[in-house]
């Protein structure tokens, strides 16, 4: 299992400041505020990274493009939830760390024709980033924050420079 960026500490503190638009209050307040924010937007695609943020966006009939989960919250283990896919893949992606195996697998899934459910065998925060690098400009990224809400990123030129120099820090950070 090559890992290609390791988390430093001083990002680790970094990365708990939402990557896009925080969308604050209950399950069902966030998902009506969500489908405005579709349906004014039109993205081409979304992402959604995270097993409750996941299970909401399905069972609110967004029908995400790839679904990232680990079938864990906040870090405890619980039951996969059912969520609607065309292709379940498999990845190891151990915590704090990004595998050139989770890479590939976003990359394929964005790709491809099909709706994919990439279950990870470790722990799929970090995963956030490289989904918004590889998306389809205008698509939305979107997870949990946790006791906050969802945060939504809007895929841009600009916010993928500013992901692809986090990741650099976490390359270098990888090399020490």
């Amino acid at each position: 299992m090559a890992i290609r960026y390791s988390l430093t500490p001083e990002l680790r503190m970094a990365l708990k400041q939402p990557l896009g638009i925080l969308i604050r209050g209950s399950f069902v307040e966030t998902m009506k505020k969500l489908k405005n924010m579709v349906e004014t937007e039109n993205p081409p695609s979304i992402i959604s990274v995270g097993d409750t943020v996941s299970r909401n966006l399905t069972q609110n009939r967004f029908q995400p493009k790839l679904i990232i989960v680990d079938n864990k919250c906040m870090r405890r283990n619980i039951a996969p939830a059912q969520l609607a896919a065309d292709i379940t893949v498999r990845v190891k992606n151990p915590q704090g760390a990004i595998t050139e195996e989770a890479m590939s697998t976003i990359g394929h899934a964005l790709r491809s024709s099909q709706r994919v459910k990439m279950v990870v065998d470790g722990e799929e925060d970090l995963l956030t980033l490289i989904a918004i690098t590889q998306a389809t400009e205008n698509s939305f990224v979107v997870y949990g924050q946790p006791y906050e809400g969802i945060v939504v990123v809007k895929v841009t030129a600009a916010k993928k420079a500013e992901i692809a120099e986090i990741l650099k820090t976490m390359e270098n950070g990888s090399k020490n």
